[in-house]
C-alpha cells in the first residue's frame, strides 16, 4: 500500500506527550519545550455556562463534507485520526464565528483512562468520556494546511462531546477499523466517510479563540464547541484505549489518555449563538 505522509498535526506529538503525561498534569517540561503554552490564547478550556455571552451576529454553522475525500485512518502514536483529501474545497465549514471557507483535513479523539474523563474541554468543570476534534484550515486566506497553521485565523476546529450510553452506529465505522492500526505508526485506506454522521442533532456552539492542543501548541485555532453530546458506549471507548503509543516491536504501552488539561482563559472572550 501507499505510504501516506502523517500532516503537520501529527508531528513531534508523541513525544509531547511522554513528557506531559509523566507529569500527569501541567508539566514545567510543557513550558519550556514550547513556550507557548505559557501563551494568551492557549486550549482546551472550561466552559463556564453563565458567563458565555450570546452573540446575536453569530450565524448557524453550515459543514458541507464530501464522503470521498475521505482516504486514510491511522494511529500516529497519540490517537486515532481520519485524514481527508483537502486539495481542493470538497468537504468544507462555513458559517458560525468563520469568514469565508475552511477546509476539512483531518478528524481525531481525545480519551482518557476512565469513562467519567477523557475530554478536553469542561463545561462547568464537568468532563465527558471523550472528544472529537473536526480540524480545518482557512483556504480562502492561505495555499496549505502548513501555512494556515501558522496564521491566527488559519484553522476552525469544531469539538463534539462524547458521553457514555447506547453504541453510536455511526462511531462504529471507525471503531471497527482500530484493531488494524492498533500499533503506533499503522495506517489503512477509510473512505466513503462523512464526518458530519457524528455530529449531534443540535449544532448550537460556543465559540472562542484558542489553540492546538498538541504540539506545536500554535495559537492559531477558532474553536467551535458544540453545546450537545453524542452518545457512545463504554465497550465503544475502551476500543480506543486498546490503541498503542508504541510501535511493532516495542514493549506495547496502551494509549490510555490523550488529553490536554484545561489552560487559563486569560481574559478571553466565550461567546454563544
Amino acid at each position: 500500500m501507499k505510504h501516506i505522509p502523517v500532516t503537520l498535526y501529527s508531528h513531534s506529538v508523541a513525544y509531547f506527550y511522554k513528557i506531559m503525561w509523566s507529569a500527569m498534569s501541567q508539566s514545567p517540561h510543557e513550558n519550556s519545550v514550547f513556550p507557548v503554552a505559557n501563551g494568551d490564547r492557549q486550549s482546551p478550556i472550561d466552559i463556564k455556562t453563565e458567563e458565555a455571552k450570546y452573540d446575536p451576529a453569530l450565524l448557524p454553522i453550515s459543514p458541507n463534507y464530501d464522503p470521498t475525500s475521505a482516504k486514510v485512518i491511522l494511529n500516529n502514536g497519540h490517537s486515532t485520526c481520519v485524514e481527508f483529501d483537502d486539495t481542493e474545497n470538497k468537504s468544507v465549514l462555513r458559517g458560525g464565528p468563520l469568514s469565508g471557507s475552511y477546509r476539512l483535513r483531518q478528524i481525531h479523539f481525545h480519551w482518557g483512562a476512565s469513562d467519567d474523563i477523557g475530554s478536553e474541554h469542561a463545561v462547568d468543570g464537568k468532563k465527558y468520556a471523550a472528544e472529537l476534534h473536526v480540524v480545518h484550515w482557512n483556504s480562502d486566506k492561505y495555499s496549505t494546511f502548513v501555512e494556515a497553521a501558522r496564521q491566527r485565523d488559519g484553522l476552525a476546529v469544531m469539538a463534539v462531546f462524547l458521553k457514555i450510553g447506547e453504541c453510536n452506529s455511526q462511531l462504529k465505522k471507525i471503531t471497527d477499523r482500530l484493531d488494524a492500526i492498533r500499533a503506533k505508526g499503522k495506517q489503512a485506506l477509510f473512505t466513503n466517510f462523512d464526518p458530519s454522521c457524528l455530529l449531534p442533532h443540535s449544532l448550537d456552539y460556543w465559540t472562542y479563540l484558542g489553540s492546538l492542543t498538541v504540539p506545536p501548541l500554535l495559537e492559531s485555532v477558532i474553536w467551535i464547541i458544540l453545546r450537545e453530546p453524542i452518545t457512545v458506549s463504554s465497550e465503544q471507548i475502551a476500543k480506543f484505549r486498546s490503541l498503542l503509543c508504541t510501535a511493532e516491536g516495542e514493549a506495547a504501552c496502551c494509549m490510555l489518555r490523550n488529553y490536554r488539561p484545561p489552560q487559563p482563559l486569560k481574559g478571553r472572550e466565550v461567546r454563544r449563538n
